[in-house]
């Protein structure tokens, strides 16, 4: 690898912003976008602009971006042929007293690509999908109960946050039932237990969490629970969000080989224009009807214009296998820098949404200390978050970002 000129970023105005922020906004940043669980000084806070796969943050540095706007981004930032399909919407009508043509095409498209829908819902957040769904489930299979993944994130309802966050009460989760991921047998005898009163089962198609490896569902996994899910008249719910349309045009459970009753969308469908959808089969069409749930902003045109174009530029760029090739390059070079400097580091995850740490690093201080040299340098890396990788990456993006991760295994070292 060629030799990099140090430069170490410094981030002095995103702390002065936060400063301010924190004086009128609760916690100054909210959310996932809080840099409670980073380095103070070592990450940037704010975004002045974003074009391809970087961005630059209100100090004027670059990154090369690895967690892509926490998954939207999928084409690359400020793409030509969607932001244009998305103004020529916008100069005819947005937000208005109602729906457009574009909605309906939309929905057709999703139905035409995803074998398991016949019918497709609009929101704004994958948090709106994912309520929605059980929803649904509830309405078609008149019972209350929804069995869930331990550790699965699912968005901000009550009924999906964990106990310990401000406003959520044990009577939240009242009716929500939990099991491990891949406990294909727990979940058995939980729908024993429950017996005639479970709406429905709602999981990510792997295993995702913070502050960990993720974790592929095992061998006959998903088979298993949609046959359980078949015989005791449970809706298989899919949450798709995080992993949809980077893993397969079809949908994520195609991918691992089994129908969802129930499939929710958000992220990758629009390269960042604000959407959601959930599609289904045509046999919860009338329970789905029946759900009254909406949003001020749910039929606004652009984002679906946005999202139309998305699903073509993925398609014809052969986007999904560029996203595989640059994750396995990105990777791999992690991988190999680990082992030349006596540091293994564990990998996880699909190429597009990949994961890495260093194995012995068991309380992830070697972790913090790597990702923030790493962004110091000009590559965005979070320390526990799971990374996206966009079609706009290209194999000189990724050889750049294997030099600064180079550059930052060499201070950790001195550093543990």
């Amino acid at each position: 690898m060629s030799k990099v000129t140090e430069k170490l970023y410094s981030f002095d105005k995103s702390m002065a912003l936060f400063a301010r922020a924190a004086e009128v906004i609760p916690g100054g940043i909210y959310g996932h976008f809080s840099p409670t669980l980073t380095v103070p000084g070592s990450f940037p806070y704010y975004t002045a602009e974003a074009n391809g796969c970087r961005y630059t943050d209100v100090d004027g540095n670059e990154f090369i971006d690895y967690i892509c706007g926490y998954g939207p981004m999928v084409i690359g930032y400020r793409n030509k042929a969607i932001d244009e399909a998305a103004a020529a919407q916008q100069a005819l009508a947005d937000c208005t007293n109602h729906p457009g043509e574009v909605m309906v095409k939309l929905a057709e498209r999703l139905i035409e690509l995803i074998p398991t829908a016949d019918w497709a819902f609009f929101g704004k957040n994958g948090g709106d999908m994912t309520t929605y769904a059980t929803l649904v489930a509830r309405a078609y299979t008149n019972r209350k109960k929804i069995i869930m993944v331990r550790g699965h994130y699912h968005g901000v309802a009550p009924w999906c946050t964990g106990l310990g966050f401000g406003g959520i009460t044990p009577e939240d989760h009242i009716h929500i039932l939990q099991v491990n991921w891949n406990d294909l047998d727990g979940f058995e005898k939980l729908v024993r237990q429950y017996r005639g009163e479970i709406a429905g089962f709602i999981a990510q198609p792997y295993h995702h969490i913070n502050f960990g490896d993720q974790v592929m569902p095992a061998p006959g996994y998903w088979e298993g629970i949609e046959r359980i899910c078949r015989e005791e008249g449970i809706v298989l719910i899919l949450d798709d969000v995080r992993a949809g349309f980077r893993l397969s045009m079809k949908g994520s459970g195609d991918y691992f080989g089994f129908k969802p009753d129930l499939s929710c969308y958000c992220k990758a469908i629009a390269n960042g224009y604000p959407i959601s959808a959930c599609v289904g089969r045509k046999e919860l069409m009338n329970a789905a009807s029946k759900v009254f749930f909406t949003g001020s902003f749910w039929t606004a045109q652009v984002a679906m214009a946005a999202s139309l174009a998305t699903l073509q530029e993925l398609e014809k760029t052969n986007a999904i296998e560029k996203m595989k090739e640059s994750g396995t390059l990105l990777m791999d070079g992690l991988k190999e820098l680990g082992n030349r400097y006596g540091l293994e580091v564990t990998t996880s995850g699909p190429p597009a949404i990949p994961f890495m740490r260093f194995t012995e690093d068991h309380d992830f201080y070697w972790q913090q200390v790597f990702c923030s040299e790493v962004t110091r340098r000009g590559s965005f890396f979070h320390p526990h978050h799971n990374w996206f990788i966009s079609a706009a990456h290209e194999k000189e993006d990724i050889e750049e970002t294997l030099n600064h991760a180079e550059a930052a295994i060499k201070v950790l070292k001195k550093k543990i």
